[in-house]
């Protein structure tokens, strides 16, 4: 007979093919044509137990799982099989136990007895399971667990997918209609639907007594038992609503099933009567608290059937399971739709929302993408990860609904509370997290799987951290920080086993460890660079920047050692050396790539510690130049010992150690060229300031035994007044001045550097530095020649501003030799003729020019009478002289000789006297001396000597002025000095001392106590 009560209903004997018939017959949606019409059951249970006596068959019939084990039963029989027995018409029996909840039953009526032969075909379905999943050969899944709390009361996955069906069958009866599926939706695909929806008995299912009696009444206190730990699990063992009010009927509920426990081992009349009255009471105290008020802002509404969340959200999990078609896990059924929307009818009883659906779907497919590693079941769990609704875009209700939905569970560090969200996303980001931080090995060729997971792994963790406690709780970082934490572990797991690798191989190898250890990094890069560093830089940019800095480190921790230890260019330094630098060229090329110059730069100066490869290698370099130099500093000092300073040649006037000089510089940088070792631009500098240092050396040398201008010009006369004495007195105010000439020593010295040798000495530092300038040019040819390369450009090119930089060090590399130089050519040519030709006019001409002149009157002793030696002087610097340097020591002897000049018409001593008359002599032998150096235009430029001379005019116009004119111009002076010779009262005062009339004595003794001389 039909049941029509869905109390009476016992699911799990009910045949899954007759049940979807009659579910999506449309004689059971109710319409307004059909209602009333009643669902057919008892059919459904015949069928069910017919079913138990066959083999499981495809939907294809392509293959079909035996119930027995071919192995132990042996060859097949010969004898025909034996007809197939007529259905076993099915008895109902009584009721025994009260109604549990609304959709479990307690007062259905007694199941059917079965055979001890249906207890072995319950055994032979779970070798069809053990079956199914040796073919699915599934990964592991485990680190995917949810964080839901365990269930203390044993209770099974098998008893949860029981449970699970009971309800969606329980809900599609009481909906008023489902979606018909298309007409031409087959049957087995029906079947093979409710097949995946039914309960399945797996292996914690223990084989029971095969007593033929009482066999139905024990298989009945297993369900109630079941079902009282479903109910336990569900109300009293981790409640959402807090009991409050009810909690005393919390308490009697764990007591009635106490006691029920305890009937199963009274004697059968007592436990049966002590199991009646419990039940009795059951039904009224669970549902109260099933039915109390509900979470958040929800009061009013019908509680679910079980307050426990995490039992709910574990149920509505095995209904998910049902869209994976059976015999391909890796693929969702054809009826997936239907499924879902069928599902849709249990979500008031179990408490599914919308996003709680989403996010419990979105953890099944992933979960099935880790068990059969069918991407497709990623992209459709990235799907429902994306529909999950961020906090801003759900409404207030299920805000707080989702709020309350918390549970604790026990882990190493204690107890921990879990929202919704994070119990089931959670597992998802840790499994995501785990795979990604070593995506070098589990991601070996790329692919969009990786892109896949790392998008999987952002949503759940953008959906995480939206909790501002999860925030705090986690530590979060951002989406760039997460990817740079992936970049690191894999990086440094991926140049672990790479060291590992070229480590197993050490001792056979041909080149030094860090050598090989660089070219496998490089290949790493490159491997990284292509693969993986475009899929990671969609989520940050800058993500080859994060990996080449990282294996930048990685590989320098392994160098460092190395690089302390080099003292000296040995083979090993030569053969890690290139590499090292080699590997460093690349990752700077490939940060430039990622963020171009300017950014690359910045972050290559503030974020990476360079090898210094170079700096090393510049020291080795150095270490070499400094002992090249020391060899360079002996020959330069050999090669002055030796100088005769005797031109080479009328064509080559300078000295011959120059020659040999630049000879050992040459030598020295074919020898630096030849180094195997990289070179940078500081290392070029170094050889650059070893050569600087040579020619600084040789051009001290050659100036170290000049005199200085003191010894050269003669001490001042003191100042006195015209008369017939001998005794003479310093002036007043006039500082005393040390009249000592040098000594003998000196005065020898003095008198080898003759006028020939000074301009020998001149003409070497000149051809010294014209040939710094060629030296300069053929080392810069020679370094680009041979270090044009790639890598070296990039070095050299990391910005504008360094580039700039390293050019003009380069090109001004020898500007401490040039200053050298300059200086000592201005000081031969101050020895010889500065201010000039100091020592021609005050040493070699002193007594003829400087101490005879106009002795003992100007009209005895005129210039002219000297213009011969000082053609003769002149004469020999230009013969010698190169002709860049002649204007300006010939411009040094006009000058020397105009110094001299004032000196004699002012300072001349008491020997010297001068009348009025005496000017214009004085300024005729003034002209003679212009005409000379002019020389009739073959000289020095006219207007350079008139400027030069001009100074000199109006010392010997106040020479002609009569004495009392020039008293009376001292006096109103002041005694003040003024700024020209016209008015310097110093000028007027020893003219005055050179006159030789009784006026200018008497003011002179007078005015300025200026001592007697002897005329």
């Amino acid at each position: 007979m039909p049941l029509t009560n869905r109390k009476q209903i016992k699911t799990h004997t009910l045949n899954s093919d007759f049940s979807v018939s009659q579910i999506s017959s449309s004689s059971f949606f109710r319409s307004e044509d059909t209602k009333g019409e009643l669902l057919e059951l008892s059919e459904a249970i015949r069928i069910y137990h017919d079913s138990l006596d066959f083999p499981t068959t495809s939907s294809f019939f392509g293959d079909f799982f035996l119930v027995t084990n071919p192995v132990t039963s042996g060859s097949p029989p010969t004898r025909p099989p034996p007809p197939t027995p007529p259905p076993v018409p099915i008895q109902s029996s009584s009721s025994i136990l009260p109604t549990l909840s609304k959709s479990q039953s307690f007062q259905s009526e007694r199941e059917e007895e079965l055979t001890v032969d249906d207890i072995e075909d319950f055994e032979d379905e779970d070798e069809i399971s053990s079956l199914r999943v040796q073919r699915r050969q599934s990964n592991d899944a485990s680190d995917l667990a949810l964080l839901l709390p365990s269930f203390s009361t044993g209770i099974t996955d098998d008893d949860l997918r029981e449970t699970a069906y009971e309800i969606l069958l329980a809900c599609a009866g009481a909906s008023g209609g489902l979606i018909v599926p298309s007409k031409e939706k087959k049957k087995d695909r029906r079947s093979k639907l409710m097949r995946k929806l039914a309960r399945s008995k797996g292996e914690n299912v223990a084989p029971q007594s095969q007593q033929a009696s009482g066999l139905v009444g024990l298989l009945e206190t297993m369900r109630v038992q079941m079902e009282l730990n479903i109910l336990e699990e569900g109300l009293l063992n981790h409640p959402v609503v807090k009991f409050g009010e009810f909690g005393r009927r919390a308490n009697e509920l764990r007591a009635l099933l106490i006691k029920i426990e305890e009937s199963e081992f009274l004697s059968s009349a007592a436990g049966e009567i002590q199991r009646l009255e419990c039940l009795r009471s059951l039904r009224e105290i669970a549902t109260a608290l099933a039915e109390r008020p509900a979470r958040g802002d929800l009061t009013g509404e019908v509680s679910h059937w079980a307050d426990g969340y995490h039992l709910n959200v574990r149920l509505y999990e095995k209904l998910l399971l049902s869209v994976f078609d059976i015999l391909d896990e890796g693929k969702l059924t054809e009826e997936v739709e239907e499924i879902l929307e069928l599902l849709k009818s249990t979500w008031r009883i179990l408490g599914i929302t919308e996003t709680i659906h989403d996010t419990c779907y979105a953890w099944v497919l992933f979960r099935q993408f880790v068990i059969t590693g069918e991407q497709q079941m990623l992209q459709h769990a990235i799907e429902l990860l994306r529909k999950i609704p961020l906090k801003e875009q759900r409404g207030p209700k299920e805000r707080l609904y989702l709020k309350s939905l918390l549970c604790s569970v026990e882990g190493e560090d204690g107890s921990r509370e879990f929202t919704f969200l994070q119990s089931f996303l959670l597992p998802i980001q840790k499994w995501a997290d785990k795979k990604l931080v070593d995506y070098h090995l589990h991601f070996a060729e790329g692919s969009t799987m990786m892109a896949e997971t790392i998008t999987a792994a952002m949503i759940a963790r953008r959906l995480l951290q939206e909790d501002p406690d999860q925030v705090l709780q986690t530590n979060s970082v951002t989406d760039r920080e997460q990817i740079e934490l992936y970049i690191s572990s894999s990086m440094r797991g991926a140049f672990g086993r790479i060291m590992r690798s070229v480590e197993a191989t050490r001792e056979t190898a041909q080149e030094h460890f860090l050598a090989s250890l660089a070219e496998e990094a490089k290949k790493l890069l490159k491997k990284d660079s292509t693969i993986f560093l475009p899929i990671l830089s969609q989520w940050h940019p800058q993500a080859a920047v994060v990996s080449a800095s990282l294996l930048h480190k990685l590989y320098g921790n392994k160098l460092k050692p190395f690089l302390d230890r080099a003292d000296y260019l040995t083979e090993d330094v030569v053969s890690v050396f290139p590499a090292a630098d080699s590997l460093e060229q690349y990752i700077i090329l490939v940060i430039r790539s990622a963020c171009g110059e300017d950014v690359a730069d910045d972050y290559y100066r503030g974020k990476i510690t360079p090898y210094e490869v170079e700096t090393i290698s510049g020291t080795l370099v150095l270490r070499w130049v400094n002992s090249q130099l020391g060899r360079i500093s002996g020959w330069v000092e050999r090669a002055i010992q030796q100088e005769r300073w005797d031109p080479l040649s009328p064509q080559q006037r300078h000295g011959s150690s120059v020659v040999e000089v630049y000879r050992i510089v040459e030598e020295t940088v074919d020898q630096f060229f030849a180094l195997k070792v990289p070179m940078r631009p500081e290392e070029l500098n170094s050889l650059f300031r070893g050569l600087d240092n040579a020619f600084q050396v040789y051009t001290q040398l050659i100036v170290d035994k000049l005199a200085s201008k003191e010894d050269l010009i003669p001490p001042v006369p003191v100042l006195t007044r015209y008369k017939k004495e001998m005794g003479i007195k310093a002036f007043v105010k006039k500082e005393v001045i040390d009249h000592r000439l040098p000594d003998d020593r000196r005065s020898s010295q003095i008198n080898v550097l003759s006028t020939s040798t000074l301009c020998v000495r001149l003409n070497t530092l000149h051809y010294a530095i014209s040939q710094l300038d060629k030296l300069e040019d053929s080392i810069h040819e020679r370094w680009k020649r041979n270090r044009a390369r790639e890598s070296f450009n990039i070095r050299l090119s990391k910005d504008d501003k360094m580039r700039s930089s390293a050019s003009t060090k380069q090109k001004n590399a020898f500007d401490g030799s040039r200053k050298d130089i300059n200086a000592a050519v201005d000081r031969i040519c101050e020895f010889t003729g500065k201010h000039h030709g100091t020592k021609i006019i005050f040493w070699d001409m002193r007594e003829s020019y400087i101490e005879n002149l106009y002795k003992p009157s100007v009209s005895q002793c005129r210039l002219e009478a000297l213009i011969d030696r000082f053609d003769t002087v002149l004469n020999q610097l230009c013969d010698v002289i190169v002709e860049p340097l002649r204007d300006r020591l010939v411009t040094g002897l006009l000058q020397a000789s105009l110094d001299g000049f004032t000196r004699i018409i002012l300072d001349g001593g008491p020997a010297r006297v001068f009348f009025p008359s005496d000017a214009k002599l004085v300024e005729d032998d003034l002209d003679t001396l212009k005409e000379f150096f002019i020389s009739g235009g073959d000289g020095l430029p006219r207007g350079m000597v008139e400027n030069c001379v001009a100074r000199v005019r109006p010392i010997i116009k106040w020479h002609g002025y009569e004495t009392r004119m020039l008293i009376d111009e001292l006096r109103s002076a002041g005694g003040t000095g003024m700024q020209d010779n016209k008015t310097n009262p110093e000028t007027l005062l020893r003219i005055l001392c050179h006159r030789s009339d009784s006026a200018a004595s008497q003011f002179l003794k007078k005015q300025y106590k200026i001592p007697k001389s002897a005329a």
